[in-house]
């Protein structure tokens, strides 16, 4: 389905890409104008539609900031949140809103940097805006921007461009037929590229050559999973399960769920069914009773992606399911395997600046 309406909509990708190039443009000539911020600004983002890592790789910059005594401020969209506008999402004592609220991957990143800020909004002006009028007494030290390569409307002091190894980066086609938000020439506005995802099938070599020859620095990348965590009844995570391997189904709404299912297999679950939707798209209560059914059936666990359950977790038709049967999801981290140091410079730089 998906794949048809590609078909159609192709020629309309040369309109897209003119329109990028027009954008860019005019920028470029300062026609459009770029505001710069109170203090620093990271700013990560891909040139690509779809799951690239660029989540975790937030997770692992406001961890080095952290880890520095820096306090980061995080300013994301929110995809397919329930709010509009500028919305505080954590004032790095509390969280304030919710998964749907929030966004899903927003929500996470909160939790799981409980001493960090981090704002909802569309306009990533504004949202750097109500930071510096909300922490007056106490303002953060940097703000790191979530998906914001062609957000050019704020200045940034430091442009990191994500690269998924296992998608095929440098032969994609423009919006809508591929996953190309603007031409591929444009990566050469990063100051620094992170290739990630990769693995044995995908060792990123020709993405690295290529940005490599422009003179973009790169950091190379791989996710590393977790042990998978169980939901409690109420929604809530309890412990880590060391053990849990066999069958499972797997639930994710996500931009590239086969690579969820890789990862189950490489960790010694059983995927023998799945519930897929789109990126960020809910499941329906009729879907998950489906499931539930299924799984007690089979003697099986239900396993989700980490981002899965920061969406669902208050849902009662989700913890409908977590009481009837086990259910678990899975975090992942980053690891860095070449280039830590080059990273490391680059964000210290940044506050220096």
């Amino acid at each position: 389905m998906i794949d048809t309406l590609r078909q159609l909509l192709a020629p309309l990708s040369p309109f897209y890409g003119a329109a990028a190039e027009i954008r860019n443009l005019l920028f470029d000539k300062g026609i459009l104008t770029s505001t710069k911020a109170a203090i620093p600004v990271v700013s990560i983002g891909n040139i690509t539609a779809g799951g690239s890592g660029k989540t975790p790789l937030v997770d692992l910059v406001v961890k080095q900031y952290l880890s520095m005594g820096i306090t980061p401020a995080v300013i994301a969209r929110g995809y397919k949140r329930s709010t509009s506008g500028v919305q505080l999402v954590s004032d790095g004592r509390a969280i304030l809103l919710q998964g749907r609220e929030a966004g899903d991957e927003t929500w996470m990143l909160a939790r799981m940097n409980p001493e960090a800020i981090v704002v909802v909004a569309e306009k990533r002006v504004a949202g750097a805006s109500f930071i510096m009028q909300h922490f007056t007494a106490s303002p953060p030290k940097v703000i790191v921007l979530d998906d914001a390569f062609q957000h050019r409307q704020i200045q940034r002091d430091l442009d990191i461009l994500v690269v998924n190894a296992a998608a095929p980066f440098l032969d994609e086609l423009m919006l809508p037929t591929g996953n190309l938000r603007e031409p591929l020439h444009n990566v050469t506005r990063a100051d620094l590229a992170v290739v990630t995802k990769i693995s044995p099938r995908h060792d990123g070599s020709r993405h690295i050559r290529y940005l490599e020859q422009l003179g973009i620095p790169v950091v190379s990348t791989r996710l590393k999973p977790g042990y998978p965590v169980r939901i409690e009844p109420d929604g809530s995570p309890g412990r880590n399960d060391r053990s849990l391997t066999g069958k499972v189904y797997a639930l994710a709404g996500i931009g590239q769920p086969e690579n969820f299912l890789e990862t189950l297999r490489e960790t010694g679950m059983e995927p023998i069914g799945s519930v897929f939707t789109g990126d960020h798209e809910p499941f329906g209560a009729s879907e998950l009773s489906t499931l539930t059914l299924k799984a007690k059936k089979e003697g099986a666990a239900i396993i989700m992606t980490e981002k899965d359950y920061s969406r669902m977790h208050d849902d009662l038709p989700f913890r409908d399911m977590a009481a009837e049967c086990r259910c678990y999801y899975l975090p992942v981290t980053m690891d860095i395997t070449s280039g830590a140091d080059l990273l490391q410079r680059n964000l210290e730089q940044v506050l220096r600046q």
